[in-house]
């Protein structure tokens, strides 16, 4: 089975942001960058694919050098070819679908599993855009699944429950959490990656389908209060919950 793994270099949850001086992007001096933790369950599906149907897996960015972390890091965990488009930039998420989805038509996948969303655009749109630019069925925040020949059933998560869906192969799915556990490198595994080799292709040109405007922090005007549990308190709450606050 010919396996495509698809992962994105996101800023750590932990690093603090600022908006850049253009007034459309982020910062980006003093951020940490990672590996998009719904990739992780990503790299781990592609990798328990071709232990039971054999085969290989590519893992495949689009982005700057720095992004070569985290393919470093897809080798760590054993995936067999790492592949970079060069695109510094990354208009939005359509550009970036249809990097991925040249690239795609060289690799020739069986199936293509991305992460349900990253972490800094949740833009939830990567799988279905990849799934019509190279004309394959896509499924989207699949935590369950299985394949029997062509044959693929997956269990999708939906606001207040679940749903199952069929399709056949070749086909695209978004990976959710739970999906399963991904696997820690281990420091022999991650020395090798640091010298195994990372294709380069050059980005291919594609109209935006979206501008940024302007990018702002949020303004905080929520002020705190702390309440007892007295009968006065209680009382005190409600009213602010139903004439403040307005949810009740």
């Amino acid at each position: 089975m010919n396996i495509l793994v698809c992962v994105s270099q996101v800023p750590d949850t932990t690093t603090k942001v600022t908006v850049g001086a253009d007034g459309k992007t982020i910062e980006k001096a003093g951020v940490k960058f990672i590996l998009n933790p719904y990739d992780e369950f990503t790299i781990e599906e592609g990798l328990r694919l071709r232990e039971k149907f054999g085969g290989s897996v590519t893992a495949l960015t689009v982005g700057g050098d720095g992004a070569k972390e985290i393919l470093r890091t897809a080798l760590a965990m054993g995936v067999d070819k790492a592949i970079i488009v060069k695109d510094d930039n990354r208009e939005d998420s359509f550009s970036v679908a249809t990097n991925i989805a040249e690239a795609a038509k060289s690799v020739q996948p069986d199936v293509v599993i991305l992460g349900r969303q990253s972490i800094d655009y949740d833009s939830f749109g990567m799988a279905s855009m990849v799934g019509e630019l190279l004309d394959m069925p896509s499924i989207s925040v699949v935590s369950k699944w299985s394949i029997e020949g062509n044959a693929v059933t997956a269990e999708r998560d939906i606001e207040g429950g679940k749903e199952v869906v069929e399709t056949t192969l070749p086909c695209v799915i978004s990976a959710q959490k739970g999906l399963n556990d991904p696997r820690y490198p281990k420091l022999p595994d991650i020395m090798k990656a640091k010298s195994k080799p990372i294709e380069e292709r050059a980005g291919v040109a594609s109209a935006s389908r979206t501008q940024t405007i302007s990018m702002e922090l949020p303004q905080s005007k929520r002020v705190g209060k702390i309440l007892g549990d007295s009968d006065a308190d209680i009382s005190e709450l409600v009213r602010l919950l139903h004439e403040d606050a307005k949810v009740i």
